[in-house]
C-alpha cells in the first residue's frame, strides 16, 4: 500500500466520512476516491489531491506521508 491509499481512507474514517460523502465534498467522483483507496489508479491529479485535502482538512503534502507510531 502506499502512503496516499493508507491516508485517504484513514483520514476519512476518522472523519466518519463515506467514500460518497469525501467524494461530494471534494467535489470528484466516488470511484476515483475508491481507486485511490484500493489503489488502482497509479496518478493522481494535483487538482485531485488538493481538493480530497481540502475536503479532509489537510494539507496536501499531509496525504503523501504516512502518520507516525503513536500519533
Amino acid at each position: 500500500m502506499t502512503p496516499i491509499q493508507i491516508r485517504v481512507r484513514e483520514l476519512r474514517t476518522d472523519r466518519g466520512l463515506s467514500q460518497e460523502a469525501l467524494a461530494d465534498l471534494a467535489g470528484v467522483r466516488q470511484g476515483t476516491v475508491s481507486a485511490i483507496e484500493r489503489g488502482v489508479t497509479t496518478r493522481i491529479d494535483l487538482d485531485v489531491l488538493e481538493r480530497l485535502a481540502k475536503a479532509l482538512q489537510v494539507e496536501p503534502g499531509d496525504l503523501l506521508r504516512t502518520r507516525k507510531r503513536g500519533k
